[in-house]
C-alpha cells in the first residue's frame, strides 16, 4: 500500500504545508502538556497518580543532566530536557498501534508518528543544535564560546566546524530512521494481513511482536535524543 502525508500548498509562494505532521505533532504537544498540567495540578507530600509520574519522569531526567555537566549548570535546561524526552516519547508512539489513512487511491495518512517525518526530525535536531549555541554564547562570553573552537589547537576549527554540522544531521535522520522503519515494516505486515484471512493469521503475531518491539525503538530513541541534547548543551556551556 502506498501511503502519503496530506500536504496543502499556500496560494501566494506555493510553500507546502504538510498538513499530517502538523496535526499529529499538536496532538503530541496538547497531550504532553495536558498530562504535565493534570500532574502538577494539585501537588502533594506523598505523590500519587500522575503527580507520581511527573516526579519520576523528573528524576530521570535530572540523571541524565546530572550525567554531563554540573548541577549548578545544568539545572536551568531540566524543563528542557523534560520536554523533549515527554515530547519525543509520545510522538514516537503515536504510530502504535495503528495509522489511519483515507480509504482511496491516494491513501492520505491523517494519523502516524510526527517523528517519522525528516522535516520534523531535522526541525528538532536543528532546534537543539542552535539553542546549545545561544546557551554556549549567553553562558561563557563570546571569548569562551569562540575559544570552545580552536582548543586544544587552532588547526581544529575545520573539524569543529564539521562536527557541528554531523551533530545536527546524525540527532535528526537517528530519530527519523529508527521512527520511519518502525512504521515501514508495521505497514507491510497489515497490508499482508489484509491480502487475506490466512495471511491475516499468519501476521498477527509478527504484527504483535514487531508493535512490542516498536515500544522499546520509540522508548529508546526518546531517551538518546533527549541525552544527546544534554550532551551537546554540555559541550556549549561548560570550559573544558
Amino acid at each position: 500500500m502506498n501511503t502519503q502525508s496530506y500536504y496543502w500548498y499556500d496560494p501566494w509562494f506555493n510553500i507546502p504545508f504538510n498538513l499530517t505532521v502538523m496535526f499529529t505533532s499538536t496532538v503530541a504537544m496538547v497531550i504532553v502538556l495536558v498530562i504535565s498540567i493534570i500532574g502538577a495540578r494539585k501537588l502533594a507530600m506523598r505523590p500519587t497518580g500522575l503527580q507520581n509520574f511527573i516526579e519520576w519522569l523528573l528524576d530521570f531526567v535530572r540523571g541524565i543532566i546530572k550525567a554531563n555537566m554540573e548541577w549548578k549548570t545544568g539545572g536551568r535546561f531540566i524543563v528542557l530536557a523534560y520536554a523533549l524526552l515527554f515530547y519525543m516519547f509520545v510522538a514516537n508512539m503515536m504510530g502504535i498501534p495503528f495509522e489511519l489513512a483515507t480509504d482511496d487511491s491516494n491513501h492520505y495518512v491523517w494519523w502516524k508518528s510526527p517523528t517519522a517525518d525528516p522535516i520534523l526530525a531535522l526541525t528538532m535536531a536543528a532546534f537543539v543544535v542552535v539553542l546549545t549555541h545561544i546557551y554556549g554564547l549567553k553562558l561563557t562570553g563570546i571569548k569562551g564560546y569562540a575559544k570552545g573552537f580552536v582548543q586544544p589547537v587552532w588547526v581544529l576549527l575545520p573539524f569543529k566546524i564539521i562536527e557541528e554540522v554531523s551533530n545536527f544531521l546524525t540527532l535528526g535522520m537517528r530519530l527519523f530512521g529508527n521512527i520511519f522503519a518502525k512504521e515501514v515494516l508495521m505497514v507491510l505486515l497489515v497490508t499482508l494481513g489484509t491480502t487475506a484471512w490466512y495471511w491475516g493469521v499468519l501476521a498477527f503475531l509478527p504484527l504483535m511482536a514487531w508493535q512490542a518491539f516498536s515500544i522499546f525503538i520509540g522508548s529508546i530513541q526518546a531517551y538518546i535524543f533527549a541525552m544527546l541534547a544534554m550532551v551537546y548543551m554540555s559541550h556549549k556551556v561548560e570550559q573544558h
